[in-house]
């Protein structure tokens, strides 16, 4: 399942563009297929995007001059992102009606090739209506954005939620000039400093008002716009969903953000057969996004626990997978598992000031990579004290990963290019291709031998997705670290914040 939806998304997802937060790109799929998209928090239909507004060599007049220019300069750009709205939201419709059509029970018994028709129809259909949505935007691509790294405030998410409850309803207005709108803004930096996000909204607002007829409706609006200016970038985008993406439908208790524990999931390469273990696994969602996506696997948790074990089982039972992973309540140091008997191990190592692991870190290791099987994957997430504690006893850094060696497109999506602290992308092609080997040191228990590391943005605070290998013991030189090999590259995972999924 998960290898046909990478490569649906290799072949429709087009010029795409990394940036502080987030994946600009353009497709050709329906709102059907974007659901299916686990990398980001939400996706908009990009209206605009351009420079950042120069606040600080600007008065606050021309400021809000440029922001109007943000409507009046191009208002081609808004029309033709509203029709292209409407026909994802009609042909999503559509689709919508033509599957649920045979739904409900059928009130005579049907003949079995009449029920072998119906479903052919059924699918002809959906296709015809897909094929149409295709070729209606063939000759236009729509734009959009993928929003991962900054935080929903409270405020936008339930304005996200009220306006998009009868979404429908906007495919059905005929006339443009009677859309309804609202717009939500969000200013970081220089901006943010000078202007309120209300402010800046009522500027937008009446511009749209004028140039365009529209009426604003801040309770109930058809249409939902979103404007996010900032010192990188200045962004307009209407929001597709009513949800984020990341709300799955299929976690019934939240806990570590599930694009975290999906990106997690995947960069552990999970190949069908193996065993996978989560040893302190809380409420469970790295094994239940990693049991959703790759389905032919075997699943363990194990967390000493009794409330978190508890949300684990609600967790499982929602998403119909008590059958396919086993939870135990046991520590993480006395895992009752033999040696080598895991394929994969991927956890998140709990922190914050709740939990005060400090130098247990290194039993913890040593006990998971007891039960891995030698050249068996593991990968944690730490925060950045078990990444320094880590670092430290082990003799040397374990650098961050380059965006370049990652094929899975849906894990790239995440990586943003800014923030490094190592070589540039710059770096040779002979230095790229290497830069998945080992590095020069393995951690203290021996045997684990660090392969990638990405950090990630919790929102108030950063940690790292680190992966490792368990080492055949040849490979070790007599000083009990490996042979100098080249360091991997780095970069910068962002993410939105969420609560940690942890013992």
């Amino acid at each position: 399942m998960g290898s046909r939806r990478m490569r649906m998304l290799e072949s429709a997802l087009a010029m795409v563009e990394y940036t502080s937060g987030k994946v600009f790109f353009t497709a050709s799929s329906d709102l059907a297929s974007m659901k299916k998209l686990k990398s980001a928090e939400r996706l908009f239909l990009l209206i605009k995007k351009q420079l950042p507004i120069a606040v600080p060599s600007l008065s606050r007049g021309k400021i809000l001059n440029e922001i109007q220019r943000l409507v009046n300069d191009d208002p081609g750009s808004w029309l033709k992102a509203i029709l292209l709205w409407k026909e994802l939201l009609e042909c999503d419709a559509k689709r919508e009606k033509v599957s649920q059509r045979d739904t409900n029970p059928l009130k005579r018994k049907v003949g079995e090739n009449e029920i072998i028709i119906a479903k052919k129809l059924k699918v002809e259909e959906i296709q015809m209506v897909e094929e149409s949505h295709r070729e209606g935007q063939r000759d236009r691509q729509p734009k959009y954005y993928l929003e991962q790294g900054d935080a929903i405030t409270k405020t936008e998410e339930l304005q996200e939620q009220g306006s998009q409850n009868d979404l429908v309803k906007a495919a059905d207005t005929e006339n443009l000039e009677d859309l309804t709108f609202r717009v939500s803004c969000r200013c970081s930096g220089n901006i943010g400093k000078a202007f309120t996000t209300q402010e800046v909204g009522r500027v937008v607002g009446t511009a749209l008002m004028k140039k365009f007829g529209w009426r604003a409706d801040l309770r109930n609006p058809h249409l939902e716009i979103f404007m996010h200016l900032s010192d990188a970038y200045s962004v307009v985008g209407i929001p597709l969903f009513r949800v984020p993406l990341a709300s799955r439908t299929y976690i019934q208790t939240a806990g570590l953000r599930s694009t975290i524990a999906w990106a997690m999931a995947s960069i552990a390469e999970i190949k069908a057969g193996a065993l996978v273990l989560d040893p302190m696994c809380g409420l469970g969602t790295i094994l239940v996004e990693a049991a959703e996506e790759w389905p032919d696997v075997y699943y363990m948790g194990a967390d000493v626990s009794d409330s978190q074990l508890l949300g684990a089982c609600d967790n499982l039972k929602a998403a119909g997978l008590v059958d396919k992973i086993n939870l135990l309540q046991v520590s993480v140091t006395e895992l009752p598992l033999p040696s080598q008997s895991v394929d994969v191990i991927i956890s998140d190592i709990p922190f914050g000031k709740k939990f005060k692991l400090g130098k247990d870190i290194k039993s913890i290791l040593q006990e998971m990579g007891r039960v891995l099987r030698v050249g068996g994957a593991m990968v944690l997430l730490l925060s950045e004290d078990h990444h320094r504690h880590l670092r430290d006893c082990g003799g040397s850094s374990i650098l961050l990963t380059s965006r370049d060696n990652i094929t899975d497109p849906e894990v790239k999506m995440l990586l943003s290019p800014d923030k490094k602290t190592g070589p540039s992308d710059t770096a040779s092609p002979s230095h790229k291709a290497s830069s998945s080997r080992c590095p020069s040191t393995v951690l203290p228990c021996g045997w684990l031998v660090p392969l990638e590391c990405f950090k990630v943005s919790l929102g108030k605070t950063d940690a790292f997705i680190c992966k490792y290998k368990k080492a055949h013991a040849s490979g070790l030189s007599p000083a009990g670290g490996l042979e100098p090999g080249p360091q991997p590259e780095t970069a910068t995972l962002q993410e939105s914040p969420g609560l940690q999924d942890s013992s």
